[in-house]
């Protein structure tokens, strides 16, 4: 008994994680949320942020010395030595000859550049600025995915409350259709008009299921952007909307404008790549001026041929070196001269791609102003035409009880009725969307 008790114990626990799994409804937020650490896109443009930060870390490691430690075992064969003969064993001439002799050298060498145009130091800054680039990328994708993710979001929503005025509707027609039933046998209407009657309860049934398909289609798209690929079931929150969330006041164009030119990340990014044409430049120009370096290095050799230990060659052999490298570039087959022309060609580039990205920010926050104010403005007008498409249905529908209104009159009123709702819903929506993408470009949060 104590052994079922326990499996049905585990059974409900499993059942209730399954229900409450099955029954998770994702928020706005927590979409987000997941997208910023799931998305494909974000990971490989932050993967492209790390990248340039190796190249920081390299250039900056360039500034300083390098040292090379190496060694050299080398073993030879003469056959035929020359009698009264003598070989160059490392830095020494050794007059014993064998067939078989064994030659070692030991190194260590280091080197650095002092000076070169400040080419160096502006790498490391042009790194930097590079890095930074790849940053406001990845922050510009994550802006984009944000932004596709609101706009299903709200269509997930809007075509919730599409499905239930769609709900109503057949309702409607449910009850008009048994009205009509009980008209005809009673003699009061003839089949035909029934029949009307049951096209239109059919249509509302066609227009639930074309509904229903389009709000999972939206909840598919969500899902890809989220990448998840399982078949669990995935279901939004719907919060409450209100009508004081489409009828807010829409912002001055301006203002927007004018904040997103500080926070949005592509016009940062355009700042910077002018920035770093500049340190390009400066990098070009160093290829004209001189390059100082530094060297020094120790060294030693053994060898077979040489009648004293190991130990004692080390010594002897030990030598000390060091030197000052200046390298003047005189010529360089115009290879300078390009490579500033290029920088400078770059920057005029630099400075045409900010001026797009401004004008293609304006357009994309003149376009979301517009939309804004004239959903607001619809919505204010199919509110209007909502209660009057109602109160005149109404009046249909009690009239074609009395018999004074026929079929048609009926069917043409509901059918004003359901598009005055519809069109009511989109411009709610439409207008709280494209009020909350101004409120994202003008403080780069979304709510």
């Amino acid at each position: 008994m104590r052994k079922i008790g326990m499996t049905c114990l585990a059974g409900l626990c499993l059942l209730s994680m399954s229900t409450e799994c099955a029954a998770r409804q994702w928020s706005l937020k927590d979409c987000i949320n997941y997208a910023l650490a799931n998305n494909i896109q974000l990971q490989k443009a932050k993967l492209q942020q790390y990248s340039a930060l190796e190249d920081v870390k390299q250039s900056q490691a360039a500034l300083l010395p390098s040292l090379n430690l190496s060694t050299s075992q080398n073993i030879s064969y003469n056959p035929w030595p020359e009698q009264g003969s003598a070989m160059i064993a490392g830095n020494k001439v050794q007059s014993k000859v064998d067939k078989v002799y064994y030659n070692g050298s030991y190194s260590l060498q280091g080197n650095w550049t002092v000076w070169n145009g400040n080419k160096n130091h502006n790498t490391v800054k042009l790194n930097k600025l590079t890095a930074e680039q790849a940053r406001l990328d990845s922050a510009t994708t994550a802006n984009n995915v944000l932004e596709q993710i609101a706009q299903l979001y709200v269509q997930i929503l809007y075509s919730n409350d599409a499905i239930n005025v769609s709900k109503e509707s057949l309702n409607t027609s449910k009850t008009n259709e048994e009205r009509g039933k009980t008209m005809v046998e009673v003699g009061k209407m003839s089949r035909a008009d029934l029949a009307q009657l049951t096209a239109q309860r059919a249509q509302d049934e066609y227009n639930i299921v074309e509904a229903e398909s389009n709000m999972r289609n939206y909840k598919r798209q969500l899902k890809q952007l989220l990448q998840i690929a399982n078949d669990e079931e995935f279901d939004v929150a719907i919060p409450q909307t209100t009508d004081q969330m489409a009828l807010v006041e829409v912002p001055a164009l301006n203002d927007v404008y004018t904040a997103s030119l500080e926070q949005r990340p592509e016009i940062k990014n355009a700042r910077l790549g002018i920035e770093s044409s500049d340190l390009s430049v400066k990098i070009a120009k160093a290829g004209k001026l001189p390059t100082i370096g530094l060297s020094a290095g120790l060294s030693t050799n053994t060898s077979s041929m040489n009648n004293n230990g190991w130990g004692t060659q080390l010594k002897n052999n030990f030598t000390v070196g060091g030197g000052i490298t200046v390298s003047i570039p005189l010529f360089d087959n115009r290879q300078t001269k390009t490579a500033i022309n290029k920088a400078n060609i770059q920057k005029q580039s630099y400075l045409l791609d900010l001026q797009d990205k401004q004008t293609t920010l304006y357009s994309t926050v003149e376009n979301y102003w517009l939309q804004a104010v004239t959903n607001q403005n619809m919505y204010k007008a199919a509110r209007v035409s909502t209660e009057s498409a109602q109160a005149s249905y109404d009046l249909l529908s009690e009239q074609f009880k009395q018999g004074l209104k026929n079929t048609v009159e009926l069917m043409t009123g509901k059918t004003n009725l359901l598009k005055a709702q519809q069109n009511e819903l989109q411009s709610k929506y439409l207008a709280i969307l494209n009020l909350n993408m101004l409120e994202f470009y003008k403080t780069g949060e979304i709510k």
